[in-house]
């Protein structure tokens, strides 16, 4: 069908579709044929959109008439429409008809079944290692995005050895990421790992609550006999917020807790995305009985960069927090600012040695220049991951969060992560997120924005007032909070990440950006209303001059 629209090896096709089978049939169709697929996360708008469609020039598009969400239709055709003529764009587009809620089709519109049907079968292109299999934009909350370049050879290597070496799959198992095919686990771990490996990859177009209730991914486990999980921290999250008790999966009966839902084949549950705070982690185990495993990738790495296995969790051997150790290949390090290395278990920078191994990015599409500036300038010889941490006496690594989500308290840096940590283990708290207000003597303070549970019996001022005590209580007096916030939501994008940097500005008195990726814009007005109301907003600097405000 893609060789009919002329499209040859080389050529980029953007597919912008919800995760439905169709959306992998056309990544794998484009690596049959050596086109580079760039798949552009559904739910954005045509702005950004259209951004994409000018960094790629694609030969052709590929897309859907609509996608679904709890309550509302997502009109894909419509929103592609918008972002062509935004970018100027002219091709074939091939529109794959849900029977649900059909598009009317223009004059470069093609009905994909039909085409499908029409079209003769296509062997397999045999490219060099080194082919450019697809560009995945990463959704930076800044700037224009970057278009992450993997290859062909490395990254297929990467991924079959992790499939049985990290998450223990085989041919036959029942693999399942969370996730939308428009991220990089939708690429790794929803369509080329376990499809590589010979394991059925399950695709689900919901929510973990409120599809259409809070026993989503328990039904989806049962159902489809699901032997490994990999889902981001923020699922686990929003089922423990709306169902604190996990009574959804169990329910108390004659002195014991019986299983609602048969979860029997689950083996394991993988997080990545961001880090998974301890509280969260223990709680799942305990609710699922299965290991419950935090490691740490990158958009840019493809792969885990850090992972620890289900082995090790039974021997018990692994601490805390932790997100595993590093995978074959990474030469994971943790430098100061000035890129010297730090004993075991000093917090700092966490860098990798180069050459990257395979699977990791190879350049950004059109903008080399930018790839080295970006992620090889800061350090001499190490690749940047942005994120900050330590590494314990047995290496195991613990990635605290972002580079600048690191604060500087009266010359003491302390990591939000940590703060974070303590505020999330008390009952009432279902997330939270810190950030580090500009302080006129302090240079900063930390703020806590908190989420309370739905089943919490307390006022807001109460459940400040615990959060601002626990965190003086446990890591003394330096780190002791400014403010705490009660609020109904954080700022998220699609993909579960937190957005602190939309956080920090609003504490800072700084205009908040609203990224693209973010899931639900109007809980930034609710928490700028929440935010002022108290009056408590720092010295702002502003951040492309460096000057105080």
């Amino acid at each position: 069908m893609l060789h009919q629209q002329g499209v040859e090896a080389g050529d980029v096709v953007v597919i912008y579709m919800p995760v439905i089978p169709e959306a992998l049939i056309a990544m794998l169709a484009c690596a049959r044929i050596g086109a580079t697929h760039c798949v552009v996360f559904g739910g954005f708008a045509a702005n950004e959109l259209a951004t994409r469609l000018r960094d790629t020039s694609p030969k052709a598009i590929l897309t859907a008439s609509c996608g679904f969400e709890a309550k509302r239709v997502i009109p894909y055709k419509e929103t592609l429409r918008e972002a062509i003529h935004l970018a100027a764009w002219q091709g074939p587009t091939l529109v794959y008809q849900r029977k649900q809620v059909p598009a009317m089709l223009g004059v470069d519109d093609i009905d994909w079944e039909e085409a499908e049907r029409e079209a003769p079968p296509c062997p397999p292109l045999a490219v060099p290692s080194t082919h450019p299999l697809y560009i995945l934009h990463t959704s930076g909350t800044t700037g224009a995005p970057k278009g992450i370049v993997r290859d062909t050879g490395g990254y297929m290597t990467a991924l079959l050895w992790s499939m049985r070496n990290i998450y223990g799959c085989g041919p036959g198992d029942v693999f399942w990421a969370a996730s939308d095919v428009g991220w990089v686990v939708g690429h790794s771990y929803m369509t080329y790992g376990p499809l590589l490996k010979g394991c059925t990859t399950v695709l689900y177009e919901g929510k973990p609550v409120g599809t259409p209730d809070n026993a989503s991914f328990w039904r989806v486990i049962e159902r489809h006999r699901v032997n490994v999980l990999f889902c981001a921290p923020t699922a686990l999250r929003a089922i423990r917020k709306a169902d604190p008790a996990g009574l959804a999966l169990r329910h108390p009966s004659g002195g014991q807790w019986l299983y609602q839902y048969n979860i029997n084949s689950l083996r394991a549950v993988f997080l990545a995305g961001e880090r998974c705070d301890s509280p969260t982690a223990n709680w799942a185990e305990e609710l699922l009985g299965r290991p419950v495993l935090d490691h740490w990738w990158q958009t840019e790495a493809g792969w885990s960069i850090t992972a620890a296995t289900p082995a090790e969790a039974s021997a018990g051997v692994i601490p805390p927090g932790a997100a595993g150790r590093a995978m074959p290949g990474w030469d994971v390090q943790c430098v100061d600012d000035d890129g010297q290395p730090l004993q075991a278990g000093s917090s700092g920078n966490i860098v990798c040695g180069v050459p990257l191994p395979p699977g990791a990015m190879t350049t950004i599409w059109n903008a080399h220049d930018r790839y080295v500036s970006s992620y090889f300038t800061r350090f001499d010889r190490w690749y940047d991951t942005g994120d900050a941490g330590f590494i314990d006496p047995n290496g195991y690594v613990h990635v605290m969060g972002r580079t600048d989500d690191v604060i500087n308290v009266a010359g003491h840096r302390l990591s939000t992560g940590a703060i974070e940590e303590v505020v999330a283990k008390l009952d009432k708290v279902a997330e939270c997120a810190v950030v580090g207000m500009a302080h006129p003597i302090k240079g900063q303070v930390p703020i806590a924005f908190v989420v309370l549970r739905d089943d919490a019996q307390c006022l807001p001022a109460d459940a400040e007032s615990e959060a601002i005590k626990a965190v003086r209580d446990n890591l003394g007096a330096i780190a002791t909070m400014q403010a705490a916030f009660v609020v109904d939501k954080l700022p998220k994008t699609r993909s579960g990440k937190i957005l602190r940097r939309t956080l920090l500005q609003m504490v800072d008195g700084i205009p908040a950006s609203i990224p693209a990726t973010i899931e639900d814009a109007s809980v930034v007005s609710e928490i700028e209303r929440v935010v002022k109301a108290r009056g408590v907003q720092g010295e702002s600097i502003d951040a492309d001059r460096g000057e105080h405000r």
